[in-house]
């Protein structure tokens, strides 16, 4: 005797929160898969933290400098631009990225395979982006100068205090600066 199928109230299309979550994470995933891959095309070299418990998801090393990057990306729609979180989640809640947590933000537009190379300084305050499409009938916006802007990963970062090119987050020149914070 055949089984009854069990009718559902939602329709296929309908996603639970499980399922979207798995999605996301999912594309984040290849998201990180693309970047290493253009990353190392472009000659820079990758480290991954042995645990997912830091801010940033890769060590990129430039050959002159050490750079903390976030990888984030989307292929959603909101009006017409592309929105991109650029946030973490804590207690519920979202918090926007620090620049003593991660150096770039790194967004990737997955249906025009365009990466933004974003400093953090540049969107520290911020927990969601919007980026225009290539041919956006308006301007390139508030991010067009960083789409490819890969070039800003090969300049090593001074040292605001003395000058020093530093490829860590404390100077330490041979002058004696020891300072923490405040590169250029």
């Amino acid at each position: 005797m055949p089984t009854a199928q069990r009718l559902s109230s939602r329709s296929p299309r309908t996603k639970t929160a499980r399922q979207r979550e798995l999605t996301t994470k999912r594309r984040g995933e290849l998201a990180e898969v693309a970047f290493t891959h253009r990353a190392v095309r472009l000659g820079f070299a990758i480290s991954k933290p042995y645990s997912d418990s830091q801010r940033y998801d890769f060590i990129l090393d430039s050959g002159t400098a050490l750079y903390r990057v976030q990888i984030k990306s989307t292929s959603t729609l909101l009006n017409g631009l592309y929105h991109v979180n650029s946030h973490r989640r804590t207690g519920g809640g979202t918090v926007p990225y620090l620049p003593s947590e991660v150096d770039f933000l790194i967004a990737y537009i997955i249906p025009e395979d365009a990466w933004f190379i974003l400093p953090i300084d540049l969107v520290a305050a911020r927990t969601s982006l919007l980026f225009n499409p290539k041919n956006y009938y308006r301007d390139p916006g508030l991010y067009g100068d960083y789409r490819e802007a890969w070039d800003l990963l090969r300049e090593p970062r001074q040292c605001a205090s003395c000058g020093h090119s530093v490829p860590t987050r404390s100077c330490g020149s041979s002058a004696g600066c020891r300072s923490p914070v405040g590169f250029v």
